[in-house]
Order: C-alpha cells, then structure tokens, then sequence
C-alpha cells in the first residue's frame, strides 16, 4: 500500500491529477445533495478542496496553478461563446441599469471596507486585500501590490495584501452563494417561475411570426411580377407560394400575379396587415396544406463555405426556386430579409420541390452530426486570442500602475466578439450546446478545486491566530452588505428577474462559481447574460479602487 502512499502526495503528475479527481468527485457528490431542494451545487467542490486542503492532502504547486488558470480559461470562454450572440441585444435594454447597479455594489463594497477598517483599526494594506479576496478579485490584489511598490512602501507592507486575500477569499466566495440564497428566500423566489418569466420577456422582444393566405383582389396587380412588390420582402415579408388557377407554384421575383391568385406570404403581423391592404382579403384556402407539389423542410446551416454569405448572395429562388421562408437561431424564429448572414447552426425554412429541396440541402450542409461535433482549432485560436488580449497593459488616467483584463477578461471578451462575428474565412466560431457544457464544467471544477486545496492548506491556522476571525468578520462584510442592498434594490425598486439579479451580483463580484451556481439551480442563460453584461465595468473599477485606496489612505 505504500505505492498509494506515494501517489497521493501529490508531487507527480498522476498524484496531482488523482488528487484534483477525488476533490471534484467528493465535491460533485456533496453538491448534489438538497436540503428542501436547495443544495451547494458546483460550490460543492469549493467546500471538498477546503477539507482536503486541511487535510494537508497537496499537489505540485506549478502544476496547480497551471489547472487553475486554464480551468478558469475555459469556463469564461465557454461562458463568452454563450452569450455573445445575444450581448448586444441585451446591453441595449438592460445595460445601462445593470451597470449602474454593478457600480453601486463595487462602491459599496469599497465604503463597507474602508468604514470596518477605520473602526478595527485594521492596516490599509490589509483592508485592500480583503476587499480583493472578499471580492473575489484576483486582478485587483495585484494592481494592490504594485501600487505598494510603485509608492515606495516598505517591503513587509508587501505581503499584507495577500495574507488578506487569503483569508477572505473562501467566504467571497461562499457569501456570494449565500446572498443568492438569501434574496431567494427573503422575497419568495419561485425559480421556475422566473425562469419562465424571463423566457417569455425576451421571446416579446422579438416579434412573432404568422403565416397568411390572402387572395388576389387589387386590379392594379393584374399582371405585376413580384419582384416589384419587393419592398414588403426588405420589412421580413416573404411570399413563399402562389396558387393560379389551381395550380401552385414557388414564388419568385419573376412569378406574375393575377386577379383571383391566391398567395401565402409569412412575416410580421403589423408588415402582413400592411400587405393585405394592397393585395386583398384573406382566403378560406391554406395552401400550405393544400395538395401539391411544393413542399416545405427545415435546414439546418452546417457548411462553412456558406456560413457569412447573405441569402442575396446564395439568390436560392433564382437558382433552385426555393424560398427561405424563416430563420430559427438560439430558438428564435426570424424574418427573413435580403441581407440577412446566415450563421452556423442556422436553421432556415424553405419552400420548393422535393428535387430542389434536395440539392439547397447539400449546399448548406444539413448534418446533425457535423452540428454536434465540435471544430477544436476555432477553440483553441480563440483562447491564444483571449490570453493575448488579457495581458494587454492599458493607462487610465490617474492610476500608476497599467490595468489589464487577466486570464478571466481577457478570453471572455475575445469570445464574445468572435461568437458574434460567426466566422473568419472557413473558421467557424461556434460550439455546440453539449461541447459548451462539457468544458464550462470541467473548467470550473478545475478552478474550484484548486482554490479549495490552496485555501484549505492553512485557513484553520489563518483563523485560529492572531486577527484571522476579524479579518474574517470584515471580508464577509464586505461581501454581503453591498450585495444584499443592490439585489434588493435591483429586485424591488427596479422589478428586475431574480435571475438577473444573480447573474448581475455574480458579474459585479467577478466571480465565476457564483455564476456557475446561479444557472445551475436556474436552469437557465439569464444569469449569464447579465453576468457578461456587467463584467467589463466591473472588473475595471475593481482594480482602479484598489489601486486608489492604496494611493489615498497608505
């Protein structure tokens, strides 16, 4: 038995890794357990490193916090792949007082600290790191110490930021968990319901889609080919069919309309109103299930070549005769216009014959498979870009040292941007639900593991000696009090989903478990959204306060 011995040391590659396995398997397994159907969640893991960590199990520093870094690496990427399609949507309706409610608990925060130090007594150096371990704010700790150095402090000043880092860090994170949990209870949260709830807002956003048969009736259409009704077609209305004396035909620009035709047109009910007007009144005749040989089939975009082109571009009606009646992405049904890029994934109604339908179906791809199977080098390119980005120096004014976005902003930025751009040339930038999930998991696993080892190695000495309990009395202050006040003014005063109030005191925390938590037990992207959408913000101000609180009060 001495050979296991040996392995759980932790010194090797494989007793690290066999290490960081049995805290993620102990922790996954503790998460899983509900009390009145709440439980801890991926947080388990947090709690399973801490026991370890006290435990003295340990692993190779080095390679530690290689896992550490990379698993954060992966979970933001993951997170920015997600939520980039949709960001700026989402910042133009909500990003404002998102912001502003970010803003409030970082400034609060900051207040909180700065009001427990002066009553403690506590070293300013130390009140800095409590506010970035409190915070879980990694960046912020560092701009702390090189604002120390660049002011000349004495050397021992130094290590104060980091002896309070440590000793708030576990119960930033946990405090977050635990504000969620709060505000869930205290207001009565029914998750189901606000999941619901948040679904069907932004399904409003977008206006729904109809189908209308309408008659031929305006004598002044009497021979007009339907290109020249092409207006109608740039506002999301599409005629897809057109019936002439029994006979049903694809429409195309060329099609010519006759007194007595009737015609199915799809978009938006105010636009379909509009073209009822012109044409004229609706038909008892439903030509979509009316026998004929036009059919129509669901396609889903899975070639890169035509990935980025506009569907003027691919001009389907005038090569096959088929129409693209509708487009679904990320579940949202939308019109169709002309200068509309299709993405990867895409999926797009058309209308034509069998044959027809069949060779579009060939251009676009239409391969579950290939939409399942994730393309690692756009993964890996973004990740190098985001790492690259992150470590990016960038002045603002009044702040000695540089600011940088780190190894959580920097590839969370990159893979929104890319996410939203859809592709380079043949490189397509897109991840399949079941690959996202998979490496959002294992990357926050990885992350939580590590922290949890880390911490727990000396937290009992930490908080049995010296002002370790006071330390940690006012991190979890600085944790609690400004998250609890913003997520009740965020709920009550501004009537916001509870699951974006979570993703907001998540993204305003930058904090990446707080967030795996949250849309663990919601089951839903909401507390995601709001998370990327507060976190640029968020994560510069953290690291300009500490650097100021430094300068000012040192």
């Amino acid at each position: 038995m001495i050979w296991i011995q040996e392995l759980f040391k932790g010194e090797s590659i494989a007793g690290t890794v066999a290490i960081l396995a049995l805290v993620a398997v102990v922790g996954l397994v503790f998460g899983s357990l509900k009390l009145r159907g709440v439980g801890l969640g991926i947080a388990g893991v947090l709690f399973s490193g801490l026991l370890f960590g006290h435990l003295k199990f340990s692993v190779n520093p080095e390679m530690m916090e290689f896992a550490r870094e990379f698993g954060l690496i992966l979970f933001v990427y993951s997170i920015g792949m997600q939520v980039g399609p949709g960001i700026i949507d989402s910042l133009r309706r909500e990003g404002l007082p998102m912001n502003l409610l970010a803003a409030g608990v970082v400034l609060l925060g900051a207040a909180t600290a700065l009001v427990l130090g002066r009553y403690f007594n506590v070293e300013m150096p130390v009140i800095v790191g409590l506010l970035s371990g409190a915070t879980t704010n990694t960046p912020s700790l560092g701009a702390a110490q090189a604002a120390i150095f660049d002011s000349g402090g004495a050397a021992e000043l130094l290590a104060l930021p980091g002896l309070g880092y440590a000793v708030a860090y576990p119960f930033g994170i946990v405090g977050i968990i635990l504000s969620m949990l709060f505000l869930r209870f205290f207001f009565r949260v029914k998750v189901a319901g606000e999941a619901a709830a948040l679904k069907q807002a932004r399904a409003g956003q977008v206006e729904s889609l109809e189908r209308s048969n309408l008659a031929v009736e305006n004598p002044n259409l009497e021979g007009m080919p339907l290109g020249e009704i092409s207006l109608f077609e740039d506002s999301g209305v599409i005629i897809s069919r057109v019936q002439h004396e029994g006979i049903q035909s694809v429409a195309t620009p060329k099609t010519v309309l006759h007194l007595g035709d009737i015609v199915l047109a799809v978009g938006p009910p105010k636009k379909l109103h509009a073209l009822k007007l012109l044409v004229g009144q609706k038909s008892a005749i439903d030509l979509s299930s009316a026998p004929s040989a036009v059919e129509s089939k669901k396609l889903i975009v899975t070639k890169n070549n035509v990935v980025g082109k506009t569907l003027r571009e691919l001009a389907l009606p005038i090569r096959f005769n088929v129409r693209v009646t509708r487009l679904l992405r990320a579940g949202v049904e939308m019109p169709i216009v002309p200068s509309m890029k299709l993405h990867y994934g895409d999926t797009i109604v058309t209308v034509g014959d069998k044959e027809h339908l069949d060779q579009v179906a060939s251009i676009v791809g239409n391969s579950k498979r290939a939409l399942n199977h994730p393309e690692m080098l756009p993964v890996f390119i973004g990740i190098v870009l985001g790492v690259i980005v992150g470590s990016i120096p960038f002045h603002v004014p009044g702040v000695p040292a540089p600011v940088k976005l780190g190894l959580a902003g920097g590839p969370l930025l990159v893979a929104i941007v890319l996410s939203r751009l859809g592709n380079v040339g043949n490189v397509v930038w897109y991840l399949p639900d079941s690959a996202s999930l998979i490496i959002r998991e294992l990357g926050i696993v990885l992350f939580l593991s590590c922290v949890g080892l880390k911490a727990g190695n000396h937290l009992m000495e930490t908080l049995v000696n010296g002002d370790g309990l006071l330390w940690v009395f006012i991190g979890a202050m600085i944790t609690m009090v400004p998250l609890i006040v913003i997520g009740a003014i965020a709920r009550v005063a501004m009537k916001m989903n509870f699951l974006s109030v979570c993703g907001l005191l998540a993204g305003s925390m930058t904090d990446p478990p707080a967030l795996a938590f949250a849309g663990n037990f919601a089951g839903s992207e909401g507390p995601t959204v709001a998370y990327a959408t507060v976190y640029p913000l968020t994560m510069i101000l953290r690291v300009i306060i500490a650097q100021v609180l430094i300068l000012m009060f040192l």
